[in-house]
């Protein structure tokens, strides 16, 4: 059997669950409504598993392409609905629906007594389908719908809570901020349009592989409009700001936004078209740039962040980072394998955190926890092994494909090494800061109305196991030449080879690989003890907001883009609409439609006039008309006698 035929059934599984879910839930019980959208995307994840152990086992892995049917046919345009299937789109496809499925089956207890319980799976369905119209689409058009797709559904989950005010307002910045990225985006591919005529993937390489005529100038455009979009998805400067206000959310739609789905699009997209990008080096050198300088930019702020979840956030931005830098130095299998590493780890300390916040009753404040590896043993150990993965702990999974991305962009840049390698040590210390904060100490926290701390329930727990043991184990399937003892071999980098293909020169040797990666090491243990002398030994609390001065404040703060954006970017959006609005709008479009209203009715009135209802006038005016029409005639027979 053909499994990759089946490939439609991948993405059209959660649609399913979305349309049952969507139009009939409100009648079924949580745990039905909770059993369709789990096992909906369950179902795409053991067909991706099919499809995959069978593409594996092929000798010559070709990209497969599934048309289901025409979409868009206009001039020498040729767009269709249909999905390719090689390494990469397998690989974030395993990675979506694997991971996704866990957080589904999660968010059954997580959720359990909420409102909209049927509107919640809903929606997680239907991100899933727009996620894996992403991944596996065979051309960029049906990449936008679902990067719209993802961003929509982003805006409906953030602000879940709509009766609050702080949810609709955080899903509204997202969904702002990530159209003035899609901006850059629909013009990229309106360049590609117009210089390439195609707009699937294989099609364009192809093009781009013969040679073009294309000049380097436009590719160059291309590339970096594109770039804009990922910015935007992927959380990078300058339009990082809607990810931290995104935890407004359901915790479990924190994980999935931030592990699995939406944010890695921009780094999928990049490797996806890294047969353009290689055309670019400017575009790639600035990728790679901004990647290390949100990596780092976004790991001092979580260093001062109080809230478990924001430091998760900004974790999250800064990680994408280092996504970046790779991608952008050509390590493109690197930057993908630190994707899917970071889908393990970033998924499990975000459903660790979500699991800490329903012990607490809601409560996210760290200064207010402590002390709770006791009464949440399983919630603390996957925890501990999660912040050891994203830390770089040797052969945890964080290890190998944080190392990998640094040894690159050691052979790429000395500077942009050095902004990794201390955005790694400042991870370090902001992960084990939160875990000391808030497992360790003294109980701040207060069990009110018999309300005891425990441990979350099984459907919550085994999530939890199965992410913690990914942590681990699965950058294994990644290991370096310099610690392949065994001579096993690097499989995950072999099997990607077929689909993307590295274009950094490798200029230094083994010795300095193992420098790098010694110093990696000495870089995490470094932050890991200035957090255990802070955080545990000494056992530091913060205090509260008003107590925050100096440049902890301006961190803690943000360094106060928001504000600044508030001051400049959004204020002056407004004072323009305004004076738009009043010079423009009323004065100019207003003065049309009503003066061409108000022409109209004064024609209206002068003809009502002659509206008298009486039989006389009606007879006049038509012995006037009729002797009008008599003389033109008499006059032109005279005029054509005369002639």
């Amino acid at each position: 059997m053909n499994f990759s035929e089946y490939a439609w059934l991948i993405v059209f599984s959660p649609f399913i669950g979305f349309l049952i879910n969507g139009l009939v839930g409100r009648k079924f019980s949580e745990k039905t409504i909770g059993l369709i959208g789990s096992l909906a995307s369950t179902l795409s994840f053991v067909i991706s598993v099919l499809i995959f152990f069978q593409y594996s086992a092929l000798s010559q892995k070709a990209p497969i392409q599934i048309d289901l049917f025409k979409w868009i046919v206009a001039g020498g345009i040729n767009v269709s609905i249909g999905y390719q299937i090689d390494s990469l789109s397998l690989v974030m496809v395993l990675v979506v629906t694997g991971v996704g499925s866990l957080i589904h089956f999660y968010s059954i207890g997580y959720m359990h007594g909420e409102k909209g319980f049927a509107r919640y799976f809903a929606y997680l369905n239907l991100f899933m389908f727009s996620m894996l119209n992403l991944v596996l689409g065979n051309n960029i058009l049906l990449m936008f719908l679902g990067w719209e797709g993802v961003g929509l559904c982003s805006y409906l989950l953030i602000g879940y809570y709509y009766e609050t005010d702080y949810a609709p307002t955080a899903g509204k910045k997202a969904f702002i901020v990530n159209r003035i990225g899609d901006f850059g985006f629909l013009i990229g591919i309106f360049l590609i349009i117009q210089n390439f005529g195609t707009l699937n993937f294989t099609e364009l390489s192809t093009v781009v592989a013969k040679g073009t005529s294309v000049g380097n100038d436009t590719i160059f455009w291309i590339t970096l409009m594109l770039f804009v979009g990922a910015t935007g998805k992927s959380a990078q400067i300058p339009l990082y700001v809607w990810l931290p206000d995104a935890m407004a959310g359901p915790t479990p739609v924190s994980a999935l936004i931030h592990a699995a789905t939406m944010v890695t699009s921009g780094v999928y997209m990049i490797a996806r078209l890294s047969f353009l990008y290689v055309l670019a080096p400017e575009t790639m050198a600035i990728v790679a740039f901004v990647g290390g300088a949100t990596a780092l930019f976004a790991a001092t702020i979580g260093t001062q962040q109080n809230d478990i979840k924001k430091v998760l956030a900004y974790s999250t931005v800064s990680q994408l980072g280092f996504m970046f830098m790779a991608v952008g130095v050509g390590a493109f299998t690197a930057g993908i394998f630190h994707l899917v590493t970071h889908a393990f780890f970033k998924a499990l300390l975000f459903l660790g955190s979500g699991s800490i916040i329903y012990a607490l009753h809601h409560e996210q404040d760290m200064r207010n926890m402590g002390g709770l590896r006791k009464k949440l043993p399983v919630t603390f150990f996957t925890f501990l092994m999660g912040t050891l993965a994203i830390a770089g702990t040797p052969f945890f999974s964080g290890f190998f494909s944080k190392d990998e991305i640094l040894w690159k962009v050691f052979n790429y840049s000395s500077l942009l090494f050095w902004m990794g390698a201390l955005a790694a040590m400042l991870t370090s210390f902001y992960m084990f800061r939160l875990v000391f904060m808030t497992f360790f100490g003294e109980m701040r926290y207060h069990e009110h109305g018999g309300h005891h701390v425990h441990e979350s329930p099984a459907v919550m727990t085994v999530p939890l196991i199965i992410l913690a043991v990914l942590s681990v184990f699965g950058g294994f399937m990644g290991i370096p030449h310099v610690l392949d003892v065994f001579h096993v071999g690097n499989y995950f980098e072999h099997f990607l080879s077929s689909s993307v293909k590295d274009s950094l020169p490798i200029v230094f040797g083994t010795k300095e690989e193992w420098g790098t990666m010694s110093l990696s090491v000495i870089i995490a243990i470094i932050g890991f003890t200035i957090a255990y002398v802070i955080y545990l030994k000494k056992k530091y609390v913060p205090g509260d907001d008003s107590t925050i001065k100096g440049y902890k404040k301006v961190i803690y703060n943000k360094y106060y883009v928001d504000e600044m954006y508030e001051r400049t970017v959004i204020s002056g959006t407004i004072r323009i609409s305004k004076t738009v609005y009043e010079y423009f709008d009323k004065l100019v479009i207003d003065g049309i439609v009503n003066g061409v209203g108000k022409s109209i009715r004064r024609i209206g009135e002068g003809i009502r006039g002659t509206q008298t209802g009486l039989v006389r006038d009606y007879m006049l005016t038509m012995i006037i008309g009729v002797s009008i029409m008599l003389v033109y005639v008499l006059v032109n027979k005279f005029m054509m006698i005369r002639l």
